[in-house]
């Protein structure tokens, strides 16, 4: 058996170059090299795997069907490498952030996220703080807490866009609390984010409702709803598994929501901004 032989990434960033532009000479620009090394390069990339990764036509190339079967690869190897680098010469950061989330967020969206921070970061403290976005809001401006995460119907101009989802009609799963009337609707407290959405979407259709489990907190609206007793809004990627979306049944439609990342005016500590790009990072990667 031959033996395995290692990859220059010189020359897969120059075979990447010239996959995307087509042009050996608009490549040599992109990695900062001159036509005859980027032809070199490919050239040595092309003898390593004995195959033929361009057809060339006058002064286009294109991939292929190895190239084809290189280029994904490529990219990956190539990502992988550049996030090796930044993570191994990023500073090693300590201290606490307090980060605020809504509560319909914690539990469904941000563990994944936390759990990689903590693993980059074992010396940063991460508390969160768990509450309303409006409560959030007004923590942030008060510097009570570094920075979080808010759901809104629109996005402000100090606001990075995470994410944007259906609010969508939640009940039990197989219950019928969705065709009594009057409607039994769980709103949460007062200052819950979908709370005006949902009364205005039942106020425009006409729908008579009476309001069940007024409450801030999550597991009392989820005790409601899985009794059959209420119905409830919620964005859709936050619905639990043990509660059923309800389509189709005469409610109303909803809205969209934002979920966004918010942080204060006078600027973040370091750490809260590294918090913060892992946040922005992960989202990107896990739900859009």
């Amino acid at each position: 058996m031959p033996a395995l032989q290692d990859i220059d990434l010189r020359l897969l960033r120059a075979f990447v170059a010239v996959a995307d532009t087509g042009r050996m000479t608009t490549a040599a620009r992109v990695v900062n090299l001159s036509q005859g090394a980027v032809s070199q390069q490919i050239k040595r990339l092309e003898e390593l795997f004995d195959r033929t990764l361009f057809r060339r036509d006058a002064d286009l190339v294109r991939l292929t069907r190895d190239g084809e079967r290189l280029m994904i690869r490529a990219q990956r190897l190539i990502a992988l490498n550049d996030e090796i680098v930044e993570e191994m010469r990023s500073a090693e950061f300590s201290g606490e952030v307090r980060l605020g989330v809504p509560h319909d967020l914690v539990a469904m969206l941000m563990p994944p996220i936390l759990r990689m921070f903590r693993q980059a970061h074992p010396n940063v403290l991460v508390t969160l703080v768990s509450d309303t976005s409006k409560s959030l809001g007004a923590r942030l401006l008060n510097g009570a807490i570094d920075l979080t995460l808010l759901t809104e119907s629109k996005v402000g101009g100090r606001d990075h866009r995470l994410m944007t989802d259906q609010m969508v009609w939640v009940g039990a799963k197989g219950g019928d609390a969705h065709r009594r009337r009057p409607l039994p609707v769980a709103l949460g407290s007062e200052s819950c984010a979908f709370r005006d959405a949902a009364v205005h979407a039942l106020t425009k259709a006409g729908i008579e409702w009476r309001a069940i489990c007024q409450v801030g907190s999550l597991e009392p609206v989820f005790a409601t709803l899985e009794a059959d007793m209420a119905v409830a809004a919620f964005l859709s990627r936050t619905v639990p598994e043990r509660l059923a979306v309800i389509e189709d049944e005469g409610l109303p439609p909803l809205p969209r929501h934002h979920i966004t990342l918010r942080s204060p005016a006078a600027g973040m500590t370091a750490v809260a901004g590294e918090l913060a790009r892992h946040i922005r990072e992960g989202f990107e990667r896990r739900y859009n």
